[in-house]
């Protein structure tokens, strides 16, 4: 039993990397997505197993969540359909492999995961865990009281920068197509998208109108194109 967590951690590591690959090889966008959501989902489980209850509740609201139903938006305006690459991603690979050889050094310096002598533990946690139930509130669980408190000027700048990153991906995606300007008869019309070059003489009330899919041939000035140019 004592090795029980060790081995939860080496399978969760074990589904990360192969739900990373396979996101890499797979060419269907909307599995792609589904696996993505997966793989922030594992992300949250591997948190929580560590003790990081409040970064592993951000991973699942933000990776598992909001991110899958953002990405999905996108695919029912792009289509789920990658096209082929055109070469072979050696250079990409390579940057990649480079970054995590840095990363992987770097930790060799880290102290032990969860020694009672690192240096996190040595300055205000035991602050937090003796005084925050007093100090905030009343409240039992000191990672509320962290986040909702201590730092509550950072988390709810997190919570700020998350909902103008959302706002502003729904505006984007929302946007569909935006009117055409055409010019006919000395006059601008504005037309709507997907109107036919027939819809368009029926408003017009000539024999002759300009296409509309053409779009708006320039700027609106006063010596604009005559009747004969829109007519082309």
């Amino acid at each position: 039993m004592a090795m029980m967590p060790q081995i939860v951690d080496v399978v969760l590591l074990i589904l990360l990397a192969v739900t990373g690959i396979a996101v890499i090889r797979i060419r269907n966008l909307f599995a792609a997505v589904m696996l993505t959501g997966i793989y922030s989902l594992v992300s949250a489980g591997l948190f929580v197993v560590m003790d990081a209850v409040d970064v592993a509740f951000t991973e699942a609201a933000v990776g598992a969540g909001i991110s899958t139903v953002l990405l999905l938006g996108t695919l029912a305006l792009v289509g789920y359909k990658e096209a082929e690459p055109q070469h072979t991603p050696i250079l990409p690979l390579f940057v990649v492999l480079v970054t995590g050889g840095i990363l992987v050094y770097g930790t060799a310096e880290i102290p032990p995961f969860g020694g009672v002598d690192n240096p996190a533990h040595q300055h205000v946690a035991r602050h937090y865990i003796e005084d925050s139930e007093s100090e905030v509130g009343h409240i039992p669980n000191v990672v509320t009281s962290v986040l909702g408190s201590y730092r509550g000027y950072d988390t709810m700048g997190e919570t700020a920068v998350i909902f103008a990153a959302m706002v502003g991906v729904l505006l984007l995606l929302s946007r569909g197509p935006l009117p055409k300007r055409v010019f006919h008869d000395g006059r601008w019309y504005t037309v709507k998208p997907g109107t036919t070059r027939d819809e368009m003489i029926a408003q017009l009330g000539a024999q002759e109108a300009p296409d509309p899919t053409m779009g708006d041939p320039g700027p609106d000035k006063e010596s604009g194109p005559t009747q004969e140019d829109a007519h082309g």
